[in-house]
């Protein structure tokens, strides 16, 4: 389904992972038009594949779902540590409403759990709390990110290989200060142009000039890499 409303690029991205095609449409429309990107899956091998080229801010999963479930979904996700997936929030609906389903999944690293049937108003609030919740833990948890030799200080935004400072153009601080926000995770082109009239082919000439101060061999990126058709990446230790 389109989205409903014009979102800006910077909007939060949802996937939306349940078999029921119905709940998946109207989770899509409400969300959508409470400012939120919306992307959808029916299984949890859909949702892998999703998962491979985009980066989310929050997954909604379904429980009950046919082939994996997505209790076991979920605590695949929780055991890729060092990976975005591991730390994503998850909000998982569920028919069942047993105290036990609800501990299994809070166990297993669940940030919040709700019990089908239930109010849209409710999940957006809960969606809300736990991304808030989300992010101010990651502000005050990553204040640099490895990858090679070098690290790249996110306060100071400052890149270091050991103890030698990298000079760097104010763009190519505020780039690898996008990628260092969300390690491991893709990071489209139109994010990486911003709302400052920065062409995506221009991103793709900084991106190459940055290349040239932290890859050993440029045209064979290591550390930044090409997510053909989306955007790019930046592998940490």
């Amino acid at each position: 389904m389109a989205p409903t409303k014009t979102l800006p690029d910077n909007a939060q991205h949802l996937l939306v992972i349940d078999d029921d095609s119905r709940i998946r449409s109207l989770l899509q429309k409400y969300l959508t038009n409470n400012g939120f990107r919306v992307s959808t899956a029916q299984n949890a091998a859909e949702a892998r594949k999703t998962m491979q080229g985009l980066s989310f801010d929050l997954l909604i999963l379904d429980v009950m779902m046919p082939g994996e479930s997505g209790m076991d979904f979920a605590t695949s996700l929780r055991k890729q540590t060092h990976t975005p997936q591991d730390t994503i929030p998850i909000l998982m609906l569920t028919a069942r409403a047993e105290s036990e389903s609800r501990i299994q999944g809070l166990e297993i690293g669940v940030d919040d759990y709700l019990a089908k049937p239930f109010e849209p108003r409710e999940l957006l609030l809960r969606i809300q709390n736990i991304l808030k919740h989300h992010m101010a833990n990651k502000a005050t948890t990553i204040d640099e990110v490895s990858f090679g030799p070098f690290q790249f200080k996110l306060d100071r935004q400052e890149l270091l290989c050991g103890n030698d400072i990298i000079r760097l153009t104010d763009r190519e601080r505020e780039l690898l200060a996008l990628f260092a926000a969300q390690p491991g995770a893709t990071v489209t082109r139109t994010a990486l142009a911003g709302d400052d009239g920065t062409g995506e082919r221009t991103v793709d000439v900084q991106i190459n000039r940055l290349r040239r101060k932290i890859e050993p061999d440029p045209s064979n990126p290591i550390y930044l890499q090409t997510i053909r058709g989306i955007g790019y990446r930046l592998l940490t230790d």
